[in-house]
């Protein structure tokens, strides 16, 4: 079975949008954690907001490692709206997310990501179908945004990773606990 795996960037108060208000540099043990990471995912699931800022920025885009990724990897989107613009490898989900995502977990493949769109990682969350959860903690507070866990029932998780970044973020992967 398929994995399903939240990356999300997050200030010490678990603010999740806007990274790069609080993450103002990136380093070479930011881009191996997240090029690790990306290793294992065949598809992503993302949110209708996340594909629209990212369908403009990405496809034009240098940064790597993650502009080969997405530009090339199956990206599901949760919208019941037509995607435009059309971004290739899209397509857009049918029906709820959740239900999608298990059943994209049982299929062949290797690991679905979901990058960025908070909503998205709440809802499969909530839901019960992550399998990790990998933050990157930049060493500040954002003090406005939307929180990640906020609005979550009482979840456990087991640590499986944790090291810090030569700039002081933390890279930390866990286990969702049923």
């Amino acid at each position: 079975m398929r994995k399903i795996v939240v990356y999300e960037l997050v200030s010490l108060d678990g603010v999740a949008e806007d990274p790069d208000a609080f993450i103002p540099d990136w380093d070479e043990d930011m881009d191996a954690d997240l090029g690790a990471v990306i290793a294992t995912q065949d598809a992503v699931i993302l949110g209708r907001r996340s594909y629209d800022e990212w369908a403009r920025y990405w496809p034009g885009s240098d940064i790597q490692p993650f502009s080969d990724f997405i530009n090339g990897v199956t990206k599901h989107v949760a919208t019941s709206a037509p995607l435009d613009p059309e971004w290739s490898g899209a397509t857009a989900i049918e029906g709820d997310v959740v239900e999608f995502a298990r059943r994209l977990k049982e299929g062949d493949g290797g690991d679905i990501g979901v990058h960025a769109s908070i909503t998205v990682a709440q809802a499969l969350l909530a839901g019960g179908v992550v399998d990790e959860l990998r933050l990157v903690i930049a060493p500040g507070v954002a003090e406005g945004g939307r929180r990640l866990l906020e609005g979550l029932h009482a979840m456990r998780f087991e640590t499986l990773s944790s090291s810090m970044s030569s700039t002081g973020y933390l890279m930390v992967g866990y286990r969702v606990l049923a």
